[in-house]
């Protein structure tokens, strides 16, 4: 008989699609720029989708003021807060993985009571341009959970993207949450919850703890 997992357990999340709407959307929806509703749902590849979007951004003048005032018009998706509420009675900690940018996510998080954000940061001309894109490192996610491994933490992982993967798979327990059905079927492995009840359960269902 094996003995029990005795580590302390964390909950990493993606933030988008997860905790907040995806932010590329609300733009696209303010600017009626369709071509930005891409988001790492539809493109697995980050760079190609990210140059795609700068390039976008370029060619019709959008600056980081504009975004940022879509952004600040925004609201955790429904359910969001306290589902954050119950994972923090529960665990020994949450800690958002996400590939957005420092530069974006301040309003939401502050809706959301300031969880702990791993994320990238944009590279910003004097005139606001969005020039460029710093990743906070290559694959953050996944090295991430691993890192949170090594100083003995058993990690729970839920996101919805492809981008979220690597992350799911690194963990010692992985969830799609509301993820579209060609990230399902490419990796029918993990498990997938619809909405934040199916979410909450499939979480304690991975615990080792008895919630």
């Amino acid at each position: 008989m094996s003995e029990p997992d005795m580590r302390p357990e964390l909950v990493c999340l993606d933030l988008e699609g997860v905790l907040v709407p995806e932010i590329w959307i609300a733009v696209a929806e303010r600017t009626g720029i369709a071509e930005l509703r891409r988001t790492t749902r539809d493109e697995p590849d980050y760079d190609v989708l990210m140059r795609h979007r700068l390039d976008l951004l370029q060619r019709h003048g959008l600056r980081l003021a504009d975004i940022q005032a879509v952004i600040a018009t925004m609201a955790p998706l429904p359910g969001a807060g306290e589902f954050l509420d119950w994972l923090r009675e529960r665990f020994s900690g949450v800690i958002i993985l996400s590939d957005t940018f420092a530069e974006f996510a301040q309003p939401l998080m502050r809706q959301l009571g300031f969880p702990s954000l791993f994320c990238h940061s944009l590279v910003v001309a004097e005139d606001g341009r969005i020039t460029g894109y710093r990743l906070r490192m290559p694959d953050q996610k996944r090295a991430s959970v691993h890192a949170l491994q090594a100083v003995e933490f058993r990690v729970i992982a839920a996101g919805d993207s492809y981008n979220d993967t690597a992350m799911l798979l690194a963990a010692d327990a992985g969830i799609l949450f509301d993820a579209p059905q060609p990230v399902v079927d490419e990796f029918p492995q993990l498990p997938l919850a619809r909405g934040y009840a199916e979410l909450r359960a499939a979480v304690a269902a991975a615990s080792t703890r008895a919630l």
